[in-house]
Formats: C-alpha cells, structure tokens, sequence
C-alpha cells in the first residue's frame, strides 16, 4: 500500500490512543452510531432501501417501516446482532475461525434465507460483472481452512491494513456462501480491526461503485487499490473518532460549511440525504468535510 497513507493512519491511531480511556458514555454513543451507520451502509450496498433514519428506527426502536420489505427489516436487525455478535468475539480474544464465519453468515441471514445460513454453498455460481470466477463449490471446504490458516499466520507478512483488506478480499473471492459474502467479508474486516484498536470502518453506499471497481481491479491481480481504498475508510473513521474526542480533524457541521460555500445548510443537508456528497451522521446531526463540498463543485462544473 501507499506508505504515507500508512503512516497518516498509524499516526492518527497513535494519537486515538493517546487519549485513551476514552470517556466511555461518549464512545458507546459513537460506538452505537458507527454500528447503525455500519448496517446502514454495508446493507444499502446489497440493495436494501432503507434510509439511515429508518435503519435506525428499526434497530433502536422495533418500528415497522410502510413500504419496505420484511427482508429489509430483518437485514437491518440482523446485522446489528452479527456486530454485536463481533464484539464478544472480541472481549473473549477468541480466533477468527471458519466457526466463526459461519456464526456471523448464520445471524445476517436468519429469517432473509434459512435455508442457506451458515452454510457453505453446494452449487457452483457465476456472479454478474465479475470476470474472475469463484472457486467450484467442491472446493470451499478446503479455500475456506487455507482462509482461516492465512488468517492465522499472515504469510505474506501484511501490516494491519494490507492484511485487513486481505481478509476481506478473499472472502469474496471464495464466495462460499450462496448470499451475504459481501456483508460477512465486511464485518469480518471490522473484527481484525477493531482487534487491533482500529475504530468501526464503514465502506459507504454512496462509493459502491469505486468499492466494485477496486475489487475488480483485485481480480485482475491489482489488490493495491482496493488496499488504498480501505485505508481511505479506515482513515474516516479515524478522523471521525479523534473529532469526536479531540477535535479539530475537519469534519464541519452543515451550518459551518455554509457559511464558507454558497450553499445553503438546507441544500447540502439534502446532497448528504441523498448520498451526492460524502458525509457522515452522528445523531441527528450530519458533518461534512470541505473537500468533499470541493470536490462536488468541480463535479458540477464538467
């Protein structure tokens, strides 16, 4: 990967950790919004519909959201418990096993697709745009404990980074179950992460695109930009947690930004609603960074 966005991100960890222990009521407040956030993103990337605020309302508070699907419904709360699920992975310092794995596959889709949870797939699949196939379903048994060994010894001798992108590019690449690979590879990158005192890492809907293109690209032999393109997220979330507990890291509120720009607080709160413009939401408040305003007036302009 790119050594200075390495060493970017291993400082800005240094200095997370710093300021450790971090007041507890505010990181489980952060905790719980990176967590819904996290369903909402890694979800809405499958194609589920629901808007933040309704994935919200669906994991805090049980409602019914008119109009969406049972399916959607149970992917939200079901992603939820599979993060909670991470965390006593976490506090039991267990291993990342295949046992594991499947936990995670059964909970995300239990009540979605039964029938497969947590199971490994008997049938051999072809997936839309991929030019690389996924290995023959006689073969997973033994891609899936070659898996866990990488996992386990680190071969290649990856930093923290590398390695996570590793781990969750070659779950996909095996695709062993028949649905939730990209959601199960996702959350299985949080668990080595956040292992290593790495925050909750979102890769957002808004960025699909760029997150399938680097995959492809890892396809094609080329992992490094699906490496850089993790980092970047890594970083995010970084920047996000030492704002939150520091400051200063140039996330703004919508009120500042329009102040600096010629947009009004209402217009760039519906760009961030409507996922135009990278932007995170805390609470009930949405922040944005001025590059990303920067980069969205250039993008009008062509």
């Amino acid at each position: 990967m790119d050594e200075k966005i390495y060493e970017r991100l291993l400082k800005k960890k240094k200095e997370l950790d710093s300021l450790r222990p971090l007041p507890k009521s505010a990181l489980e407040k952060l905790k719980s919004q990176f967590a819904i956030e996290l369903a909402y993103n890694s979800n809405g990337i499958e194609g589920n519909s629901l808007t933040l605020k309704e994935t919200k309302l669906v994991i805090e508070e049980g409602i019914t959201i008119k109009g969406k699907t049972l399916r959607e419904h149970f992917e939200a709360i079901n992603h939820q418990k599979a993060f909670e699920f991470l965390e006593s992975i976490i506090k039991t310092n267990a291993s990342i096993t295949e046992d594991v794995i499947k936990n995670i596959h059964r909970i995300i889709l239990t009540g979605v697709e039964d029938e497969c949870v947590g199971r490994y797939r008997d049938v051999n699949v072809r997936i839309l745009g991929v030019i690389k196939s996924p290995p023959r379903f006689e073969k997973i048994g033994q891609k899936m404990k070659e898996y866990e060994d990488y996992i386990k010894k680190n071969p290649e001798k990856l930093n923290v980074i590398e390695m996570a992108a590793a781990i969750h590019y070659k779950l996909v690449e095996i695709h062993p179950f028949i649905d939730g690979n990209g959601r199960a590879s996702r959350l299985l990158m949080n668990l080595f992460l956040m292992r290593h005192g790495f925050p909750i890492t979102i890769i957002l809907k808004v960025e699909r695109k760029k997150y399938y293109d680097t995959l492809k690209k890892a396809d094609e032999g080329n992992l490094k930009p699906f490496i850089d393109f993790i980092a970047k997220n890594i970083e995010r979330s970084l920047d996000l947690y030492l704002d939150s507990f520091k400051g200063g890291q140039g996330f703004i509120s919508l009120a500042e930004a329009s102040k600096d720009f010629s947009y009004s607080q209402e217009y760039l709160s519906l760009l961030a609603r409507k996922g135009r413009i990278e932007s995170v939401k805390l609470g009930r408040n949405w922040f944005i960074k001025k590059d990303a305003i920067e980069r969205y007036i250039k993008t009008k302009k062509k």
